[in-house]
């Protein structure tokens, strides 16, 4: 496999244009061909697919590199670049296992653009929506496919503990904001979207939900947009704050303290039960938001040891899969890993 990526790259792939693989038809050619290759090539050597995806994967990170520390390690974009989608690709249709690998892939992918939408935007917009926010198309087929690969990044990017600077910043790859979205965090646009069951698959790996550069807390734009429709609330957008409600200890509302100034207040005063009521009422009296979340109640001792052991996990990169190794009953795991409530 070696020998032929190594012959591909210098006779043919040299020859390619520059912007050969701009369209995803072309790229989607390729991974066609390169698909016949690996399997071709593990019944040829009598090995496994995922070692034979696992070679080419490593081949064409080690062709990249190159050219770009030819090029004072700046990446050549173009071909050069869309070489790692394909990469990317492929490590989604044989299912590789090599976390080292897969994970040399996204650094390599971050290192490049500072971001990965173009494996979160395709699963939370669909296939088509990409292309209109940033000017690409998906590389996976449908949306169904387009969650499937987060998925599967997710869990390698979490197995092999990775982060991503950005400045003073460290991210998990679940938290990498989005540029074509704002630099907005991914759970924030998915809220956004009101997409509850991708915002399930975020907060079970422990996508963190606090406020950033972009607004307020997410659960409160939530809030806000379900103030717009008059106790008519949408399905979706409920489901999203119920299931947002459950991966935080209890809601921080944006409180402008210099406006109480003249009342005088204590420093410790729950400002957060003060706005809650005058703001939220409706969806209070609905019972939307309960009040044990918002301080008018105090929060459930329950609620608040799944929030510890969930944090404790997340410092340990064991979301969601490390809450079935707990010796605790099925209903705790569930209830753990945000299934129940």
């Amino acid at each position: 496999m070696d020998a032929f990526m190594d012959y591909y790259f210098e006779k043919v792939f040299s020859d390619l244009d520059r912007d050969s693989l701009n369209e995803r038809y072309k790229r989607r050619e390729l991974v066609e061909y390169f698909n016949s290759v690996i399997s071709g090539c593990a019944k040829g050597q009598n090995e496994s697919d995922n070692v034979t995806c696992k070679n080419f994967v490593t081949s064409a990170l080690r062709y990249h590199n190159n050219c770009k520390s030819k090029n004072g390690d700046v990446c050549l974009m173009g071909k050069y670049h869309n070489l790692l989608y394909i990469a990317m690709k492929l490590s989604f249709d044989w299912s590789l296992q090599d976390n080292g690998v897969v994970a040399a892939l996204l650094d390599e992918l971050y290192a490049c653009e500072r971001t990965f939408e173009r494996i979160f935007l395709g699963a939370i917009f669909g296939t088509s929506a990409p292309y209109f926010l940033a000017g690409w198309k998906s590389d996976f087929m449908d949306r169904e496919e387009n969650v499937s690969a987060l998925v599967f990044f997710l869990d390698h990017a979490t197995n092999a503990n990775l982060e991503f600077k950005e400045g003073n910043k460290s991210y998990r790859f679940i938290d990498v904001p989005l540029e074509s979205c704002g630099k907005a965090s991914p759970v924030r646009v998915v809220i956004q979207m009101g997409a509850a069951e991708i915002l399930m698959i975020l907060l079970r790996f422990g996508a963190r939900i606090t406020s950033d550069h972009v607004s307020t807390n997410p659960i409160e734009s939530i809030l806000d947009r379900l103030k717009e429709y008059n106790r008519k609330y949408p399905y979706e957008l409920v489901t999203c704050l119920k299931l947002a409600l459950r991966a935080v200890p209890r809601l921080h509302l944006t409180v402008d303290k210099t406006a109480f100034k003249h009342l005088e207040l204590p420093d410790d005063y729950n400002y957060d039960r003060k706005i809650a009521l005058e703001k939220y009422t409706e969806i209070l009296e609905d019972h939307l938001l309960p009040c044990s979340r918002c301080g008018l109640k105090p929060v459930e001792l329950k609620h608040l040891c799944r929030c510890l052991i969930r944090q404790m996990l997340w410092k340990n990169f064991e979301l969601p899969f490390g809450i079935h190794k707990l010796p605790i009953p099925m209903p705790l795991k569930k209830y753990l890993d945000l299934l129940d409530d």
